[in-house]
C-alpha cells in the first residue's frame, strides 16, 4: 500500500501535511532514475522516524561505520534489505532501525508509505517508510561495527538555509541537494529525500540551490574542519 496508513488527524498538526500527500506523489517526485526492466534489483525500505522535542520536531539519522567496506562513513535513514519474515516495507523497516539503532519499535506508528525509489549505485529499490515517534525511546550505535552514531536532527536545523547547498561529482552529470548540520555531511539519496520531504511537510525555507560546490572540495573541507574539533564526523549517501 502507498500512502497514508492513518488519518491525518491523528497525528501531530505539523505532521498533517505530510501524511496527506503522502498519497498523491509518485517515484518521480524524489528521483529520476527508474529500475531497469533488464537488472536485478533487491527490495529494501527505509525508516523515516520523526520525533518532537522540547525544540521541535525532529528526524532520525545515522553514520555508518568508517570501517564498512560499502557506504563507509556515510548518513543514512535507518534501513536495509528485506526478508520474507518482515511482511512488507513496514516490517522491514522497523527490523532494520531496531537492529542498528535500539528503537523500540511499540512506541513507532507507521503513518505512510512512500512510492518505491531505485537507487542505481547499490541496485536497490527502497520503500521509504514514514513514522510518528509516538513514545520515545533511548537510541544508540547497536554494533559499532555497523554503525558509528545516531542522531536526532532538527527539522528547523536541516530546513535553515546556511546549512544546505548542492554538490556536484566532477566530471558528472549529476548534482543533488546536501546538508552540512549537527556535525553531519549528507548527500544523495538521503539527503534528496530530506529536501523534497522538507518541501512536502511545509518545513522548508528559502534556499540558494544556485550554491553548487564540487562534491569532493566540500568534503575535504568538512573533514578538515572535523579535526579541527568542530564537529563530529559524518558524510552521507544512503
Amino acid at each position: 500500500m502507498i500512502g497514508p496508513l492513518v488519518v491525518p488527524e491523528s497525528v501531530p498538526e505539523w505532521l498533517r501535511p505530510l501524511v496527506k500527500v503522502s498519497g498523491e506523489v509518485d517515484s518521480r517526485t524524489f528521483t529520476r532514475f527508474s529500475p531497469p526492466d533488464d537488472r536485478y534489483t533487491r527490495s529494501a525500505a527505509v525508516l523515516i522516524l520523526f520525533g518532537e522535542r522540547a525544540e521541535g520536531p525532529d528526524v532520525l539519522l545515522l553514520r555508518r561505520a568508517d570501517t564498512l567496506g560499502s557506504h563507509a562513513g556515510q548518513v543514512a535513514f535507518p534501513g536495509g534489505g528485506a526478508e520474507e519474515s518482515d511482511g512488507g516495507p513496514v516490517g522491514t523497516a522497523l527490523r532494520e532501525a531496531e537492529e542498528e539503532t535500539g528503537v523500540v519499535p511499540s512506541g513507532v506508528r507507521p503513518i505512510a508509505v512512500l512510492p518505491e525509489l531505485y537507487v542505481p549505485v547499490s541496485r536497490f529499490a527502497v520503500t521509504p517508510v514514514l513514522a510518528h515517534w509516538e513514545t520515545p525511546s533511548p537510541v544508540h550505535a547497536v554494533d559499532p561495527g555497523e554503525t558509528a552514531s545516531v542522531a536526532r536532527v532538527a527539522l528547523a536545523d536541516l530546513a535553515d538555509p546556511a546549512n544546505r547547498f548542492m554538490v556536484r561529482k566532477p566530471g558528472a552529470s549529476w548534482k543533488g541537494p546536501a546538508f552540512e548540520v549537527d556535525g553531519l555531511f549528507v548527500w544523495g539519496f538521503t539527503a534528496g529525500l530530506l529536501s523534497v520531504l522538507l518541501g512536502l511537510g511545509g518545513w522548508e525555507r528559502e534556499w540558494d540551490p544556485g550554491d553548487v560546490r564540487d562534491l569532493d572540495v566540500a568534503l575535504a573541507e568538512y573533514r578538515a574542519r572535523v579535526a579541527a574539533g568542530n564537529g563530529r564526523g559524518g558524510t552521507g549517501e544512503e
